[in-house]
């Protein structure tokens, strides 16, 4: 890998190789002399071929075909294959969609057009069967492996490229997310508008009928969104996620979520945009990041009950929150005096839920530093040293992990930050302003609690991707042109070296730490202000289809060949890969190959090159395009 340490979640399968010792036992034994000499003039018949035919300073024309075999062979000395290259390119138009041609239908054939905005573990036909309280029936509630879906998702008819950002912002094209209820539900609220061919966002929102742009510099005149201070933020029951979007142009990057289709494809609607998001709810379980992730948390009338439930759930937005992190809410309750007729509620029902609010931010010992006209903001400690002196200890979680957020049940107690010994450090380490924060050692490094990675581990990574996303660039032509790629998937992101060095591109990466891995390393990227989430491959992810323009997977293979099937993490791949989406796997050569026979499977258009580092090693990279297809139209 480059001559550095590898990551501690990544384990090379390197060859098996004779020592000093060993080599001097078979000398001792003169029988076999003769089958000595032998492999040591063929291993330098073999080193001699490999630096005859290495490759070359421009990668781009060197891609060479994998051979259909389960073990890899170099191609004989005489032979020089020099394949066509890849084309990233996007080339369709609406008048050329045809559907997949039957020759491609080989051992994964389309789904069932009913199927193209499947999502295994938000089905709502599977989700009907779990309890309706507290909203449980709407969490994560993924197929059985024997309900897998063998066949790849198809774009609806007439599907096109989303328009480039920043122009995406603003429209989105109907037959990509052909649902017209949010146009009529919201037509009052300004969400979106349709015309035409396509919908156009024009940035309104329930709680900013003059748009998220004037309601954010709102915001701005009473906290600082400018400084570098506030780089991350998630956003609550988002909508169509104009917050996050607006957001952007200041620097600041949101995770936006929301339950799928409690307004039909509103989740879906944000991903076209090119706006971060996720499929999800705040019910009975964690929501997948660390602790103290974001620098602001968001609800603008979520419809979140924020005061029941014993406060579970802003005690897991104290959890997500950094030390002096900011939590805005606008909507009911807040100014219930001005609205509560509009509102249709009485005042004394407004009012008990503002009260129940105002309680449980003081028990998390949240300070509520203003609430001017619709909005009111309340902002948490740098620490819990006051805290605990003049709360009863009962009031905080015992001893747990708080970055422990898969599948992990909410706890109705007050999440520990890390022990300080004065009253302004900043609990766990204060991080860098943005933009120094993304070089900068991440907190959690520099204090030890990542296991087995260190500052010059940190270092290191990061001048390592610098210089393997110059070596995809190079091969990839399109992922240096700006507005080609938009949403990018990065399936085993460690310290989010991949990311970082995108981060001057007109994209953002979502960075997946699985849960198998080896370290935790998601708060790590977070203190970076870079966004993530957890995720086990072993499942569908919690978004639509067509969702990313490029997935980038180092090493996800090899970490999951024990645990479940190659394809079914390749179908869910192509499920979630845009048409004419790219794809960049990085594995040991022998994986490879296997995913590369499943890529063929997949009518994907793939090709196996050589390590950044040359031919001799045995990690190799696979680049490939999801072919343009669709379902055929409907009669």
């Amino acid at each position: 890998m480059g001559g550095s340490s590898p990551p501690s979640h990544y384990t090379p399968l390197s060859k098996t190789t004779l020592t000093t010792g060993g080599i001097s036992s078979l000398f001792k034994r003169s029988k076999l002399y003769p089958l000595a000499l032998i492999t040591i003039l063929c291993s330098l018949s073999y080193l001699f071929g490999a630096w005859h035919n290495a490759v070359p300073s421009n990668p781009t024309v060197t891609c060479f075909t994998a051979p259909q075999n389960t073990t890899f062979e170099p191609q004989p000395q005489h032979t020089n294959v020099v394949p066509q290259k890849l084309d990233f390119a996007t080339h369709h138009a609406a008048e050329n969609d045809v559907a997949l041609s039957p020759d491609l239908k080989k051992a994964f054939p389309p789904c069932d057009v009913r199927y193209s905005e499947y999502t295994p573990c938000e089905d709502q036909e599977r989700s009907l069967r779990f309890d309706r309280s507290r909203l449980i029936y709407r969490e994560r509630h993924c197929p059985e492996k024997k309900e897998l879906l063998k066949c790849r998702v198809p774009a609806p008819h007439g599907y096109q490229n989303p328009f480039k950002w920043p122009l995406s912002r603003d429209l989105a094209w109907y037959a990509n997310v052909p649902h017209k209820e949010l146009t009529v539900e919201k037509a009052v609220q300004n969400w979106i508008r349709f015309e035409g061919d396509r919908f156009r966002f024009p940035g309104g929102g329930t709680m900013f009928p003059n748009g998220a742009d004037a309601y954010i510099d709102d915001i701005g005149k009473l906290i600082n969104l400018r400084d570098g201070s506030i780089r991350t933020a998630i956003d609550t029951g988002c909508g169509v996620a104009s917050w996050g979007a607006y957001l952007l142009s200041r620097n600041v990057v949101t995770m936006s979520f929301a339950p799928r289709d409690t307004h039909e494809a509103q989740v879906q609607f944000a991903l076209e945009r090119g706006v971060p998001a996720l499929i999800g709810v705040i019910a009975s379980k964690r929501l997948p990041y660390p602790s103290r992730a974001f620098d602001m948390a968001h609800c603008s009338r979520c419809l979140i009950p924020w005061g029941q439930y014993d406060g579970a759930y802003l005690m897991e937005v104290d959890r997500v929150l950094r030390p002096g992190g900011y939590w805005i809410l606008s909507g009911p309750p807040i100014n219930w005096k001005k609205h509560w007729r509009g509102w249709e509620r009485t005042m004394d029902d407004l009012n008990a839920e503002q009260m129940q609010i105002e309680n449980v931010t003081r028990s998390l010992c949240w300070n509520k530093l203003v609430e001017r006209s619709d909005i009111s903001i309340w902002q948490k400690p740098l620490n819990h040293l006051s805290c605990k002196k003049s709360k009863k200890s009962s009031l905080f979680c015992p001893v747990q992990d708080p970055d422990k957020a898969w599948y992990t049940t909410l706890e109705t107690c007050l999440t520990p930050l890390p022990e300080v010994s004065d009253a302004g450090e900043v609990a766990g380490g204060e991080v860098e302003k943005w933009p120094r924060r993304l070089r900068a050692v991440p907190p959690r490094i520099s204090r030890g609690s990542v296991d087995g990675v260190t500052p010059e581990m940190f270092h290191k990574d990061t001048e390592l991707w610098r210089k393997r996303v110059a070596y995809y660039k190079n091969i990839n032509n399109q992922l240096g042109k700006a507005g080609r790629y938009r949403n990018v998937l990065d399936m085993n992101a460690f310290l989010g070296g991949f990311a970082a060095s995108l981060v001057q591109d007109p994209l953002w990466v979502m960075n997946i730490v699985p849960v198998e891995a080896k370290a935790n390393t998601l708060g790590a990227i977070y203190e970076r202000g870079l966004v993530g989430t957890y995720q086990s491959w072993c499942e569908a992810m919690s978004t639509y289809p067509r969702t990313y323009d490029l997935i980038h997977a180092d090493s996800v293979f090899s970490l999951y060949q024990d645990r479940c099937e190659i394809e079914d993490i390749m179908l869910e791949m192509d499920r979630i890969l845009r048409p004419e989406g790219g794809l960049i796997i990085r594995d040991d050569v022998d994986v490879l190959l296997k995913v590369k026979r499943i890529a063929d499977a997949l009518s994907w258009d793939s090709r196996i090159v050589d390590h950044e580092d040359g031919p001799l090693e045995r990690e190799k990279l696979l680049f490939g395009v999801k072919l343009y297809w669709t379902a055929p139209a409907q009669s």
